[in-house]
C-alpha cells in the first residue's frame, strides 16, 4: 500500500514537471556550437580531445549522468580552471550542450594543415 501511494505521488509530481527542454532555435544552436568549439575548446582542446581540461568526447562523457555535466557547465568545478557559465547560458542551453557532447554531435574544430600559401610552389 505504501508503494502504491509513493507511485501515485510520484506520478502526480511528474505531471506538473516539464520533462523536455525548450526548443533552441538554429541560430542559437550555431552560437552554442561556436561557444563550445572556442570557449570550451580553449581549455579542453580545439579538437575536444583534452588539454588543461579533460576530453569532451562521447566515449569519455557517455557514462556520466547528464545532470552531472549540466551542473559542471552551469556551476563550474571548485579549485579547478573550470568556470561557471550560468551567467552566459540558460539551463536549457547547458542541457543541450551536454546532450550534443554525449552523443558526439559537436564536430571538433579542424586544425590547420601545413598548406603552402597560394602562389608559392
Amino acid at each position: 500500500m505504501k508503494k502504491m501511494r509513493f507511485v501515485v505521488s510520484l506520478l502526480t509530481l511528474l505531471s506538473f514537471t516539464p520533462i523536455t527542454i525548450a526548443d533552441i532555435d538554429t541560430v542559437r544552436q550555431n552560437e552554442l556550437l561556436y561557444f563550445v568549439k572556442h570557449d570550451c575548446g580553449s581549455c579542453h582542446g580545439l579538437t575536444l580531445k583534452g588539454g588543461l581540461g579533460p576530453a569532451l568526447l562521447p566515449q569519455t562523457l557517455s557514462a556520466k549522468p547528464e545532470s552531472y555535466l549540466v551542473n559542471t557547465i552551469m556551476e563550474g568545478r571548485a579549485n579547478t580552471a573550470m568556470p561557471p557559465w550560468k551567467s552566459m547560458l540558460t539551463l536549457d542551453e547547458a542541457t543541450w550542450i551536454a546532450e550534443q557532447l554525449q552523443q558526439g554531435l559537436i564536430p571538433p574544430t579542424q586544425l590547420a594543415r601545413n598548406k603552402k600559401p597560394a602562389g608559392n610552389p
